[in-house]
Order: C-alpha cells, then sequence, then structure tokens
C-alpha cells in the first residue's frame, strides 16, 4: 500500500487525525504496512511489541493462555476494529501476555508498535485514543468472565448463538463445537450436550459444520 492510502484510511478511523502535525502523519504513514495473515497464523504472542494492527476483512481472535495450555477467548476483532493490545509499547500498563491468532484468512494494516508510540509521547489526543480504544475492549473482558463465573451454560450457548447469529444477519452459524468451545472458554463435549438439548427442543438443527436457528424467540428468551 503506498503511504497516500494509508492517509485516506486513517483519516477515516482515527479521530486525532485532523489534530496532529503533517510530519507525525506522514511519519505513521512511513511506519505502516498491509499483510495478509493466513487462517490459523499466530500474530502476536505476547513476547513483543507487534503494533497496532486494524483489521480490513478477514477476523482475528485475542486470547489469553494458562501454563497448562488452556486458552481463554476475550474477544474477537472483525472488518474496521483496530488492536491495541498487540501494541504493549504504546500501552506500558499492560503487563499480562495477550495472543492473537487470524480466525480466517485477514487483511490487515500494521503501523509499527515504537513509530506510533514515539508520535502519541508528542501528542494527547492519541493517548487518549489508545487508552480509551483499550478501555472499550477490557469491557469485553470483563463481560467474558461474568459469563463464565456467574452464568449457566445454557444462557451463555444462547447469548453466543443470538450475538454471532446478529452479528453474521443470518440464522446459520458455520462454526464447529470445537470453535464455538474455544470461544466460549468451555469444553467441546458440554458444548455438543448443550446444542443436542437446544436441538431436541426444536430451537436449533445441528448439521455438520454449523448450527441452525429454528426458534430465535426461543432462543432469546433463554439469554434473559
Amino acid at each position: 500500500m503506498s503511504e497516500k492510502v494509508f492517509e485516506s484510511i486513517y483519516k477515516e478511523i482515527f479521530p486525532f487525525w485532523e489534530k496532529i502535525s503533517d510530519e507525525d502523519r506522514e511519519y505513521i504513514c512511513q511506519n505502516s504496512y498491509g499483510v495478509t495473515y493466513p487462517k490459523g497464523k499466530n500474530i502476536h504472542d505476547g513476547s513483543e511489541c507487534s503494533g497496532v494492527i486494524l483489521v480490513r476483512s478477514g477476523s482475528l481472535r485475542l486470547y489469553m493462555m494458562s501454563e497448562e495450555g488452556k486458552d481463554i477467548t476475550l474477544y474477537r476483532l472483525h472488518k474496521g476494529d483496530l488492536c491495541m493490545l498487540s501494541a504493549s509499547c504504546v500501552l506500558n500498563s499492560i503487563t499480562f501476555d495477550v495472543f492473537v491468532d487470524a480466525e480466517q484468512d485477514s487483511q490487515c494494516c500494521v503501523i509499527s508498535g515504537p513509530a506510533f508510540a514515539e508520535v502519541s509521547e508528542r501528542n494527547l489526543d492519541i493517548r487518549i485514543f489508545a487508552l480509551e480504544t483499550a478501555v472499550s475492549r477490557f469491557s469485553d473482558v470483563m463481560w467474558v468472565m461474568q459469563q463464565i463465573l456467574f452464568m449457566s451454560m445454557d444462557k451463555r450457548l444462547a447469548i453466543f448463538l443470538f450475538d454471532e447469529s446478529a452479528r453474521t444477519c443470518s440464522d446459520d452459524i458455520e462454526l464447529t463445537h470445537g470453535q464455538i468451545a474455544r470461544y466460549m472458554g468451555s469444553a467441546r463435549e458440554v458444548v455438543s450436550r448443550m446444542l443436542k438439548y437446544f436441538a431436541s427442543e426444536g430451537i436449533v438443527e445441528v448439521y455438520r459444520g454449523g448450527i441452525r436457528i429454528l426458534d430465535k424467540k426461543r432462543l432469546r428468551s433463554l439469554t434473559l
């Protein structure tokens, strides 16, 4: 991508863009690059400052990993979303390891972490934006923790299916039981048993590689 392309993209997504100097805008664009991550690729393993990532297409998954190798999905990023937690050099208060994988083939713009951090040191508006972006995602993380700690499995699964249907604008959820379990921080066997129960109640239909919502009103009632 050329600097002019990055300029056009950042003008649309960064509220601070017109408030910083021409030199700083040029510096950010010069230290940006476009990349396509293949499905399954680990993008960030928490050990270095990978940069600020903007998703142009596809989707990314952010998660934490236990010492035993069990992971829990914190949230997912889709087209137009921005990942700040991969830029630990920008947010020095991030002291825990966050991992980022490509869920699908994903086209992204990446701004060098050190370059973004350098410009943010000169611009309060950028620091405020970075902090607000990170805080908004911590709300997502707290919602995940609340579900895991305090909600029953049937309610958690109903919320997941309802939200996924709303996001994709489809009654077909093209995810395997294993993928759903990973996103929910559960076991595949538990998800399969609950989906079998939902199917027996006529709420969903389970087919190879996906789930079809049959009774959205009933599913919605389980989320309340």
